[in-house]
């Protein structure tokens, strides 16, 4: 009878956890971890770039340590399991050996064509994280598919959308005047980056009730925490520049944008921390 007891446990057991543990998802976790941290440092350096090309001189210092922090990431990403696989290893060589050519050659670029070889290399990026969460989507668990999908198809690229309305604005503030065409691209990325925020808060309550045992409580004031940053930063965008762009302090711009960010990066990696335990086990 009691053999019989902790079978029944076990098996009921086995919807809140596999019976064994899941090492290509606890990969993946790692793996697209790294990406983020990629994805974030080339966003900040193409701000950086962007508001010093336009006479902020203080961004320059800067932009350095945010390229040595590309350079961490990408190496991070090339020691993981996963740069074995020789469709991401093309993908993310191709990828690196881009942004040092660019790193090198962007001062001297306008800053507008390196704004948009930035964007470029953060989309190619972004397409390298979803090639990540497709490729192996047959070998993560449930929960595990449908937070990876969150993470790689709203999160980060809502990090995007914010983290190009942070360095052209910034670079708008810089120089202190926005033209009709600049002022609908900010627009633009502000209606972007709601969209996305509607769309976060409305999937990740579905799987925070769907999956309660997988989740601290902290993850519901992380989510909320977004929502109201995402609300302020985009008024805040919308009416300054329409109305009152040379008000706009660049560098102050730039830091509102980046703690917008570190807030979703911050639900990111309790998700993705989420996503590593429940690679894990019985056994």
């Amino acid at each position: 009878m009691r053999i019989f007891l902790l079978f029944i446990f076990l098996i009921f057991s086995l919807e809140a956890k596999s019976l064994f543990t899941n090492n290509d998802q606890a990969d993946s976790s790692v793996y697209i971890g790294a990406l983020k941290d990629l994805i974030i440092a080339t966003q900040k350096t193409r701000g950086l770039t962007n508001s010093y090309m336009n006479g902020n001189t203080v961004a320059m210092l800067l932009v350095y340590g945010n390229r040595d922090d590309m350079k961490k990431a990408i190496g991070t990403m090339e020691s993981l399991p996963l740069a074995a696989d020789a469709v991401i290893n093309n993908r993310a060589t191709a990828i690196s050996q881009a942004l040092i050519k660019l790193n090198n050659k962007a001062f001297k670029m306008k800053p507008s064509e390196a704004f948009s070889s930035y964007t470029e290399e953060i989309g190619q990026t972004l397409m390298l994280a979803q090639t990540v969460s497709k490729r192996f989507a047959k070998d993560l668990n449930p929960f595990g598919k449908e937070i990876s999908t969150i993470m790689m198809e709203v999160m980060l690229p809502m990090t995007e959308y914010v983290g190009q309305m942070r360095g052209f604005g910034s670079g708008l503030a810089a120089k202190g005047s926005v033209s009709k065409t600049e002022l609908e691209k900010i627009l633009v990325l502000s209606s972007q980056i709601k969209k996305l925020n509607t769309e976060l808060q409305q999937r990740m309550a579905q799987l925070i009730s769907k999956y309660p045992d997988k989740y601290s409580s902290d993850i519901k004031g992380e989510i909320s925490n977004v929502d109201d940053a995402v609300k302020s930063y985009t008024s805040f965008a919308e009416s300054k520049f329409m109305n009152d762009v040379e008000s706009i302090e660049p560098n102050t711009y730039f830091d509102n944008g980046t703690k917008l960010i570190s807030l979703i990066i911050k639900a990111y990696n309790t998700n993705n921390k989420a996503l590593l335990n429940d690679s894990k086990g019985w056994f």
